[in-house]
């Protein structure tokens, strides 16, 4: 009996342990079956799109799939925005991309949406990056082969906006060996159509200007990339790229009321030309078999662009004060700038990240601004708007990060980077400036993965924003010669600090808190000035009139010039919450985010630091006070439709709305913009239909009032429904690895010619 029982036993024990056996495999099949790599993850101080296990991913180009991406969002086709609000910077392979943001934007639209392996979101970038104020950070990740051969891509497109506008483009890869490379190019023409709506005023006294403004284009750009692998532990690169547009015969046609009669016609002739090239020497070492590297580059950047105008300005009522007038004006810009840095990543054995590196830059602006106004029959030099304008800058930055996961479910990053600034300014024979500060900028990441579904991050950083060499430039630009944009070289950094606390839930719902401090802040779009210009009265020849008792007739008018300018501070406070899913075995895939905002501005101007007044002239200005308080909203909804089940024909729903938005400048009204795309992949062709602002809803306007009843209002209405069609023609062999993308020293001056 014993016996039987053991038999039994042994007998029963088997069966069990074989159908533990049998159900364990049956559970690592289907497990091997479920197994789905995440396509969207939080990573350290990044959120991480895997677009290569992305179904939306095929067919189309890295802009159209940038625009897919969450918390990245696109309403002009023109620009990228991280959370809505923050500026993008392009960086390929963790390294910044080397051209300006229309070339930029132009690349990522040639380039195919199979060549990226993922997308990495940084919100607030570490101390390693070149980056300014609370500008984001998109790193694309291109796809690794070792195969040898070549790839490459054509494409053409024709958009239909108020004007046709086509555009081509072609890029080209090789690998060989220890020799790879890529080059592209691209042309197009492109005419910008604007129609403006302007009013200004206090209730005593109103004036209205209506217009349009023409700007045709015609550009071509390209560049190209060498990189050779000297061996395993050293690469030596070269990369060369170039922009050149023109844009000649831009009209700018304005008619003037004042309290609702007919004043005067203002028509400005513009002819403009930009040519951008840069060059950058980069050098790689490995140092270990960790992934410890040394890399050092040199670069150099030549930036110009010449533009001349003639303003006439006609009357249209028979009155003494309104006269015809006219004004020739030169407004040439040519940018050098030097640059190098030295970066050495260091990985030790227990996982840790040091990166320390060493930068300089050296910039040279040359702006010789010359301005002729009708007197008589004869132009002569107006000596208040011609100027030779000298800036020069220098900055040294010493950075350094270290990085290490602390326990199995904390890690940490913490840096700062130290900038020394030396600049000068110069209006040659008139007035100068120095201006040396030096600013150190804390970064600190932690991020605790609670468990496989929850993670939480808080970082902090702190940045500057210089201007832009442009808004230096002590030019004016006219609407009528009365209302004008005026250049401001007494413009001041900025100070930001940047705090944000983001969580994560199952790598596809999202919510990102952040908060934004800025000192010394300048308004992210010109402010209205107002007030009136007393001047002698003259007559044909230019000489000044007498009244009978032997005293000068003045003359009062009123102006309206927009400047930039630094007013004060400003607070942001910012919820975001995300989703990122696929749903129906991926038919329908969804990206979806509401972005709630609190934000106040407070601080004035009460004069107009680049008033040049000449002899008998006085000038009185309204103070322009800042004290904003605003709640604001915006919404991205966006639809990829699997159409078939073969994967070739896909459908795009999507739609984006902004509320009202209080600047610093006014009130911005709301926006929405509702688009459809159709797209057929045929093997090697691709053919995508599109229909962008069905609507017409995504222009700009702008009311601003301040507390003494003086107003400004303005309405930019630029045409935004945009119709295209393109096709696209992918060649060779798609599995090449690209060549090594290289950072350039002079990253950070790109962005602000």
């Amino acid at each position: 009996m014993k016996t039987q029982i053991l038999i039994a036993a042994l007998f029963f024990g088997g069966l069990v342990t074989a159908q533990q056996k049998k159900d364990s495999l049956k559970v690592n099949a289907i497990d091997a079956v479920n197994i789905k790599k995440q396509v969207f993850k939080k990573q350290g101080d990044r959120l991480v799109y895997d677009v290569a296990s992305s179904s939306i991913a095929k067919g189309t180009n890295t802009f159209n799939l940038l625009k897919q991406t969450p918390m990245i969002s696109s309403i002009d086709g023109k620009t990228l925005k991280i959370l809505g609000k923050n500026d993008a910077v392009i960086y390929i392979n963790n390294k910044k991309t080397n051209m300006d943001s229309e070339a930029l934007i132009e690349m990522l639209k040639s380039t195919p949406s199979e060549d990226i392996q993922k997308i990495e979101v940084i919100t607030v970038p570490g101390s390693e990056f070149q980056v300014e104020s609370k500008e984001g950070v998109i790193n694309i990740v291109m796809k690794k082969s070792k195969n040898n051969g070549y790839n490459g891509t054509l494409k053409m497109q024709n958009e239909q906006a108020y004007y046709n506008n086509p555009n081509a483009g072609a890029s080209f890869n090789f690998r060989q060996g220890k020799w790879s490379g890529n080059s592209n190019f691209r042309t197009g023409s492109w005419t910008d159509r604007q129609r403006y709506t302007l009013s200004n005023g206090d209730p005593t006294f109103k004036n209205e200007s209506f217009g349009f403004n023409d700007d045709p284009n015609k550009n071509f750009g390209g560049g190209f990339n060498v990189d050779y692998e000297i061996n395993k532990k050293h690469s030596l690169g070269f990369s060369y790229n170039m922009r050149y547009n023109k844009s000649f015969n831009s009209v700018l046609d304005i008619t003037n009321w004042q309290n609702g009669v007919l004043n005067n016609r203002t028509v400005n002739n513009e002819d403009a030309q930009t040519r951008n090239h840069s060059f950058n020497l980069n050098y790689e070492m490995k140092t270990d078999s960790l992934g410890s590297r040394l890399t050092s580059n040199i670069s150099y950047l030549w930036f110009n662009r010449d533009k001349v105008s003639f303003n006439e300005s006609f009357p249209l009522t028979n009155d003494t004060i309104n006269k015809y007038s006219a004004l020739h004006q030169s407004v040439p810009q040519i940018i050098n700038n030097y640059a190098a840095n030295i970066d050495y990543l260091k990985k030790t054995a227990k996982g840790a990240t040091w990166l320390m590196g060493i930068s300089y830059n050296h910039t040279n602006t040359d702006n010789d601004t010359k301005q002729d106004k009708l007197i008589g029959s004869d132009f002569v030099i107006d000596p208040k708007q011609t100027n030779h304008f000298i800036y020069k800058e220098n900055i040294l930055g010493i950075y350094l990060n270290y990085e290490r996961k602390l326990t199995e479910k904390i890690s940490g990053k913490i840096g700062a980077r130290y900038e020394m600034t030396r600049s000068t300014g110069e209006i040659l024979e008139k007035t100068g400036f120095e201006r040396n500060y030096n600013n150190l900028l804390p970064y600190l990441n932690l991020n605790y993965a609670i468990n496989s579904d929850h993670n939480l991050s808080y970082t902090f950083s702190s940045r500057i924003r210089r201007p832009r060499f442009w808004e230096l430039n002590p030019s004016r630009t006219y609407f009528t010669p009365t209302n004008y944009t005026q250049n401001n070289p007494f413009v001041l950094a900025s100070k930001f600090y940047n705090q944000e606390l983001n969580y994560m839930y199952k790598n596809a719902f999202y919510a990102n808190l952040s908060f934004n401090m800025v000192e010394d802040a300048s308004a992210s779009d010109m402010l209205p000035l107002q007030g009136t210009l007393t001047t002698p009265e003259r007559d044909k020849n230019g000489n000044i009139v007498y009244g009978p008792g032997g005293n000068m007739i003045m003359r009062t008018t009123r102006f309206l010039r927009y400047i930039r300018t630094n007013y004060g501070k400003n607070r942001e406070l910012a919820l975001t919450l995300g989703m990122n899913k696929s749903w129906f075995k991926d038919i329908w895939t969804t990206n979806y985010s509401v972005n709630l905002g609190y934000v106040t501005y407070k601080g004035g101007v009460w004069e107009d630091p680049t008033s040049q007044l000449g002899q008998y002239e006085s000038e009185s200005l309204d103070p322009y006070i800042i004290d904003v308080k605003n709640y604001n909203m915006s919404a991205t909804i966006n639809n990829i439709i699997r159409l078939s089940s073969k994967k070739d024909w896909f459908l795009g729903v999507n739609y984006f709305f902004a509320s009202q938005t209080a600047m610093e400048g006014g009130m911005i009204g709301a926006r929405q913009s509702f688009d459809l795309s159709l797209k057929k992949i045929a093997g090697d062709w691709t053919i995508v239909a599109e229909v962008s602002d069905l609507f017409n809803q995504s222009f700009y306007s702008v009311k601003g009032v301040q507390p003494n009843g003086k107003y400004n209002n303005i309405t930019n209405f630029n045409y935004p429904r945009l119709m295209s069609i393109g096709v696209t023609y992918n060649f060779g062999n798609q599995k090449l690895k690209k060549a090594r993308e290289m950072k350039s020293a002079n990253d950070a001056v790109k962005s602000r010619t």
